[in-house]
């Protein structure tokens, strides 16, 4: 008989249309060829969301989308991808939103590789998945709660064991700028709370117990002891300590390996437990690597650790536990935690307002700040753009861009004296924020991006100031752009319609190893040992580094894709002297023959990837009505030009960019996507050779290709 079960794919998805309620499945089958996770759900949103559709309408759809390694037992792969079109930048073009947390593991294992929610209810609902069991609920009890409450309602409704992933007030008031949070902190952004709350969909809550099939167990087992003991570093996967330590050849300050001797967890129960010193290879000691509050807080932050802790499957843990009973005290939470920018928003406000409230200045006070903001904005479901919400009010305050724009009684709301440091009091930004979520006033307009706000209150010169870090015209910030590497990551910048969230290059960048290794290893892996620069010392664009950007780019949607967590893969280097340094990029591709019993080498892998950023793109050139990429939307701000004004571009100590070069750079890239060379566009030949003629025929119709 044939083997009818379905290894690493659930082979089934489930579609719950929102104003009928109907509830239908299907299956992954047709899909396979764009892997899972971001390729699956972007092939949806292709093939069911026309351009030009409203993304707050019933049209529009939302796919929560995991893949083929998630809940498999494969480390790390606890990602989700959530694609939906943009509510805060130009022409509202697909984007993805991804998280960590547990709401990934549990759709797998409630049996479905992706839940596809259209329509809208015309009263507040949420969707019970308990395995095949679906049910769309009544959330009026909930709606108007923040994702806290929200969460812990839910949880004692539906069972404790159940995933609850939720929107706050910025979610059900249409704010532009808003979330889903899983398991408390984890969040998935890009405006996609905005559309569940224009669906009147609170929450969607999943539990599962069906088994997740894997070909070969005992190779997917060996194969994670193998990782752990010889290739995995910390988080973003850097691989030496920070500090001097007895087992290490090589240290370095910048490093997010942080565990050392007297660093403790303080707050831990039982007493405070020391990182200590995880060597490589001790397997079961790799989860004190990781001290990321202090990495994001400074030393103060010590005494504030409850634990470090991390998303399903995840051997790592750099999300953040903290408790500060000053967070509280000024209108917070006294419970903090994250994995990234909710831990430190306050580094983005004081860069730009100079309030001596400082991590070196005065730590405990600058961590009570983070704690507030953070705290606060993950409760509400608002979402930053990568710190750019938090640029963008402090631009305001210190600009008197507020002042200028806000009518007198809105201005008078708040106590701005609070932001100095004489009288500091965080409790302002918490009433901010709050004020803000409610999307009814005209301070809101700072949530719904830049696109917005700067054309609103006439300043939109704010785009090619560098203290924005707006790198596109089209309304997303930097995120690792010329400062890691170069035109490597200004390219990667380009690719999607958000910030780009690729962690491939800067994980190779902060790895700790010496500048000679890297280079050596640049050399295996891109070419040359031109393909990387050392930090602010640049050099002209060339054919290693064009490399080095397409594979940073198709890695990061491979692992969206398979699902993997992009801070800490891929395995370029490891921690293991006697590997001299060297990790193993060939591992995806044991573990998929592991999962799902199909060979594949690492190039199909990656020629995967490609394929399914080509997809988006595509979808991306439907939806602006043009091909012209490289005048468009490949358009990056003035100020990485003219930054540095007495400095001139590949000279050290700079990390400004030169035009001419810069179209250089994109030329090369689009060369190794295959793409036309002059507009940056899929061509007819790629979609042909790649089994995609029905987006090609589809384009064709659009007068486009």
């Amino acid at each position: 008989m044939a083997d009818q079960k379905s290894f690493g794919w659930t082979g089934k998805m489930l579609r719950v249309n929102l104003t009928t309620h109907a509830t239908t499945t299907e299956s992954t089958e047709p899909y396979k060829d764009y892997i899972g996770g971001m390729g699956l759900a972007n092939k949806i949103m292709y093939d069911e969301v026309p351009a030009g559709t409203d993304p707050l309408s019933p049209e529009n759809k939302i796919i929560f989308a995991v893949g083929p390694f998630t809940a498999s037992g494969v480390p790390l792969a606890g990602r989700t991808t959530i694609a939906s079109l943009s509510t805060y930048t130009t022409d509202h073009l697909v984007v993805d939103a991804h998280c960590g947390g547990m709401i990934g593991a549990r759709i797998k294992q409630a049996g479905w590789d992706a839940i596809i929610i259209e329509g809208a209810s015309d009263k507040p609902v949420y969707l019970s998945v308990v395995n095949d069991k679906v049910q769309i609920k009544d959330a009026s009890f909930v709606w108007g709660m923040g994702t806290r409450d929200a969460t812990s309602a839910l949880a004692r409704v539906e069972g404790t064991r159940a995933c609850v992933a939720t929107i706050g007030q910025a979610g059900e008031n249409l704010l532009p700028y808003s979330c889903i949070i899983n398991s408390r902190n984890h969040s998935a952004g890009a405006g996609a709370g905005a559309v569940m709350g224009s669906k009147k969909l609170k929450a969607l809550v999943v539990e599962g117990d069906m088994p997740v099939y894997v070909k070969d167990p005992k190779a997917v087992a060996e194969l994670s002891d193998y990782m752990l003991r010889e290739i995995i570093g910390s988080n973003n996967n850097h691989v030496v300590p920070s500090t001097q330590q007895e087992w290490a050849e090589y240290y370095d300050e910048g490093s997010r390996w942080t565990a050392a001797k007297g660093l403790n967890w303080e707050l831990a129960e039982g007493g405070p437990i020391e990182t200590g010193e995880p060597k490589p290879g001790e397997i079961n000691t790799v989860g004190y690597r990781c001290m990321k509050s202090t990495k994001d807080l400074g030393p103060a932050a010590a005494k504030y650790t409850i634990k470090m802790n991390g998303c399903h499957s995840c051997p790592i843990h750099c999300y953040s536990d903290l408790r500060n009973q000053a967070s509280e005290d000024a209108e917070g939470f006294e419970i903090a935690g994250n994995t990234c920018v909710p831990n430190f928003p306050w580094l983005y406000m004081e860069g730009i307002l100079k309030t001596g409230i400082s991590q070196k200045e005065d730590p405990d006070n600058y961590i009570t700040w983070n704690n507030v903001i953070g705290t606060v904005v993950d409760d509400l479901g608002l979402w930053c753009n990568y710190a750019q919400l938090y640029r963008d009010i402090a631009h305001c305050i210190k600009d008197g861009v507020f002042q200028r724009v806000l009518p007198a009684e809105e201005y008078a709301l708040f106590d701005w004296s609070k932001f100095n440091k004489e009288t500091q009091d965080a409790s302002v930004m918490a009433q901010i924020l709050r004020h803000i979520a409610k999307n009814d006033n005209e301070m809101s307009y700072v949530a719904h991006g830049p696109i917005v706000w700067t054309k609103r209150w006439n300043d939109e010169s704010w785009f090619d100031t560098k203290a924005s870090q707006l790198i596109n015209y089209r309304g997303w910030p930097v995120h690792h752009a010329n400062e890691c590497f170069a035109q490597v990551g200004l390219l990667y910048n380009m690719i999607f319609n958000r910030d780009d969230m690729i962690h491939s290059a800067v994980n190779f960048q902060g790895c700790g190893l010496p500048m000679d290794i890297k280079r050596q290893i640049a050399a295996e892996v891109w070419g040359g040992e031109d393909a990387i620069d050392a930090n602010k010392n640049y050099t002209p664009m060339n054919e290693h580094k064009a490399k080095f950007a397409w594979w940073s780019i198709v890695t990061d949607v491979l692992h969206d894709s398979l699902t993997l967590c992009n801070w800490v893969w891929p395995m370029t280097m490891s921690p293991t002297k006697s590997r001299d340094y060297r990790g193993d990029l060939d591992l995806e591709a044991k573990f998929y023959k592991a999962v799902t019993g199909i060979e594949v080498t690492t190039d199909d892998l990656y020629k995967a990837g490609e394929k399914i950023t080509t997809l988006q793109r595509c979808n991306t050139m439907r939806g602006m009505g043009t091909d012209d990429f490289r005048g468009v939307h490949d358009t990056v701000t003035e100020w990485p030009f003219t930054m540095d004004p007495d400095k001139q571009p590949f000279t050290e100590g700079t990390i400004k960019m030169e035009k001419s070069d810069w179209q250089t750079a994109l030329t090369m890239m689009y060369e190794c996507f295959g793409w036309d060379t002059q507009k940056g566009c899929p061509t007819a030949e790629y979609l042909e050779e790649n089994g995609m003629t029905d987006i090609e025929d589809d384009l064709k119709a659009h007068g486009l290709l």
